[in-house]
């Protein structure tokens, strides 16, 4: 197994061609049971240094319903990773351990964690200068944190929530 380590490359494009070919495929499995989905995280911001994971977040119903889910995503090589610590949504990921190539994110439609990624997002894009300090951070962190990616995660959380927060003022 591989730990997952912390490598940032230049925006590329294609992640939103990939995260549209994603989506495809994950509506074409779970169907009626998607809301909503989006294309969250860095490689969703135009310009933005990231991992090169395409973060995908899908909005349902109800997250009991998400062990439902377990199979027919794993036909399209989604494997589901127990997160105790993630109790508003289930995580999945597609690729080898450390080495994954997407991170899919189901959460309640509507609820704190969909709005706060989206405001999270759309706050970058719409602050140019946000998103510049953003990426100032994360490449320092980076340097940081390389072989310690739940380090490098956490310590992104203050200018993440201050963020969430200007967005909701606005």
């Amino acid at each position: 197994m591989t730990k997952p380590f912390v490598k940032l490359t230049e925006y590329n494009p294609d992640w939103e061609k990939q995260f549209e070919y994603e989506k495809n495929r994950i509506v074409g499995v779970l169907d009626h049971n998607v809301i909503g989905i989006e294309h969250i995280g860095s490689t969703s911001i135009k310009g933005l240094a990231a991992k090169p994971i395409i973060d995908i977040m899908v909005g349902v119903r109800d997250l009991d319903e998400v062990s439902d889910f377990v199979r027919p995503l794993s036909e399209i090589e989604y494997e589901y990773v127990p997160k105790p610590e993630f109790n508003d949504r289930r995580f999945f990921r597609k690729g080898l351990w450390g080495q994954s190539t997407c991170h899919l994110h189901i959460c309640e439609f509507n609820g704190m964690e969909w709005v706060e990624k989206l405001l999270f997002r759309d706050y970058l894009r719409l602050h140019p200068q946000a998103a510049e300090e953003y990426a100032s951070l994360k490449k320092k962190l980076a340097s940081i944190y390389q072989f310690d990616r739940p380090a490098y995660t956490k310590k992104k959380e203050p200018f993440i929530k201050t963020i969430i927060e200007k967005a909701m003022k606005e």
